[in-house]
């Protein structure tokens, strides 16, 4: 399985803690966010990554090259690292760099991440470990903001997007997706319409998600509300995240 780490945006909903780095690269208990999301992935056993840069894509790559390639690690193999560049990310959104992930990981097992994520690992491993196409959620009280998502009797999403009625919604999706080859496949298909033939650049990729499940494509909801995790987009955010992170994620 290949992890796709998306880090193209500019998060300037953070500035100004932002204008000098990307949001990854901002630290929370020693550790950048970009850190422990490949930490994250790699003790689940992934090694190959895909990481789609565009802000300040140098910094990232060479954060990467200078923590992980080339060192000593207790991992049986040493992660390699894809590097695909988003030229034009001021002007386009989320579903525009995973469109570019493409490239290498279309119709292959992947682990999907974007690299602002802070949470547990264990969540991770609790997503990377399903059999089929999974989706980790959080339950708490919703808003219009919370990426929602509607669940059926089987646990399987029915719908996923900020539009829900919260009180349809089961919860928030945390952001980390298991995507079969199968499901690979049609993703990209439907990525292939919805950017060369409709322009949908500027949207999130849930809407592909969205899009999906009237064609028979799904997750199943993995409930990870029992591990941490602290959505960073607001220099606030980032103050609590750092007097909230316990103590065992240090």
């Amino acid at each position: 399985m290949i992890g796709v780490i998306l880090a193209a945006g500019m998060a300037k909903r953070l500035r100004p803690l932002t204008d000098a780095k990307p949001k990854c690269l901002l630290e929370v208990g020693g550790k950048t966010l970009l850190q422990r999301t490949v930490d994250a992935m790699t003790q689940t056993g992934i090694c190959e990554f895909v990481v789609v840069t565009g802000y300040k894509a140098p910094m990232i790559q060479e954060f990467l090259s200078q923590h992980y390639l080339g060192q000593s690690t207790p991992l049986s193999a040493t992660p390699s690292f894809h590097f695909i560049d988003n030229p034009d990310y001021e002007h386009n959104n989320n579903i525009y760099s995973l469109w570019l992930a493409g490239q290498i990981v279309r119709g292959k097992d992947f682990l999907l991440m974007d690299s602002d994520i802070l949470c547990d690992a264990a969540a991770v491993a609790a997503v990377a470990s399903q059999d089929g196409s999974a989706l980790a959620l959080n339950r708490h009280e919703l808003g219009e903001e919370e990426m929602k998502v509607v669940v059926d009797e089987n646990m399987n999403i029915t719908e996923i997007s900020k539009a829900c009625s919260p009180l349809k919604a089961l919860g928030e999706s945390v952001g980390i997706e298991k995507i079969t080859a199968c499901y690979s496949e049609a993703l990209f298909q439907e990525l292939d319409k919805m950017i060369e033939q409709e322009g949908l650049i500027d949207i999130f990729y849930e809407q592909a998600f969205e899009r999906l499940i009237a064609q028979g494509h799904t997750f199943t909801v993995i409930d990870t509300t029992r591990f941490f995790s602290y959505e960073l987009d607001t220099p606030e955010d980032y103050e609590q995240a750092i007097r909230f992170i316990p103590q065992e994620l240090l």
